[in-house]
C-alpha cells in the first residue's frame, strides 16, 4: 500500500505554523510512519514534487515567486489546506495592504532616501518583485480546507492531519476555527 504524500509550504509569513507543526513533539514519529514527507521547509528538498496527497501551505501570498509557488502547489496537490492565518486571512503579512502598492515606498527607500546603489534591488531569482496587494491563499488558488490560528496551536494541526488521512475534512466548528 503506497503511502500518503504530504508536504507542506511556506509563503509569506513568519513561519510560526511551521514552528507549531515541530510543536506536535513525539506524534511527529507517528505522522513519519504514516505519510511520506515530499516538501517542507523542514527538509531540504528543492523543487515541489508532482502527486502530492495533502499540502498545508502556511503563508499569505505577498510576491511574485509565492504567486508561482501557490499555482504549483494546487496543479500538483490533491488536497491544499490554507494552514494558519496567514494563509487563511492575509493576516500580519497583509498589513501593508492599506497603504497601497508597494511599489511607492520601495521608491521612497532605495532611491529617495540615501541608498548605496541609488535604485530598488530587483535582481532576478534572489529579489521577487512584490504584489500590489497581499493575498490569502484562496484568493490566489482554490484551497480544500482551513486551519486557522497565529499560528493554530499543534493540538489543531494534529487534529486536521488525522482527519485527513482519514478521508474527511478537518473540522470547522468550535476551537477548531478560533483565529489568533
Amino acid at each position: 500500500m503506497t503511502r500518503p504524500r504530504l508536504a507542506t509550504v511556506w509563503l509569506g509569513g513568519c513561519s510560526g505554523c511551521h514552528m507549531s507543526f515541530l510543536d506536535m513533539d513525539e506524534w511527529l514519529f507517528d505522522l513519519a510512519a504514516a505519510v511520506d514527507l515530499v516538501y517542507s521547509p523542514i527538509a531540504d528538498v528543492k523543487e515541489f514534487p508532482h502527486d502530492v496527497d495533502i499540502c498545508l501551505v502556511e503563508g499569505a501570498v505577498a510576491n511574485e515567486d509565492n504567486a508561482e509557488l501557490a499555482k504549483i502547489v494546487r496543479e500538483r496537490s490533491k488536497l491544499v489546506i490554507s494552514f494558519g492565518d496567514c494563509a487563511v486571512s492575509g493576516n500580519v503579512t497583509a498589513m501593508r495592504n492599506p497603504l497601497g502598492d508597494p511599489e511607492a515606498i520601495l521608491q521612497r527607500v532605495y532611491v529617495d532616501a540615501p541608498d548605496r546603489d541609488g535604485q530598488v534591488p530587483r535582481a532576478a531569482g534572489i529579489v521577487p518583485a512584490l504584489l500590489p496587494q497581499v493575498r490569502p491563499l484562496h484568493q490566489v488558488i482554490d484551497v480544500e480546507a482551513y486551519v486557522p490560528g497565529c499560528p493554530p496551536p499543534a493540538d489543531r494541526i494534529r487534529e486536521a492531519i488525522e482527519s485527513l488521512l482519514a478521508g474527511r475534512r478537518p473540522p470547522a466548528t468550535g476551537e477548531s476555527i478560533r483565529f489568533g
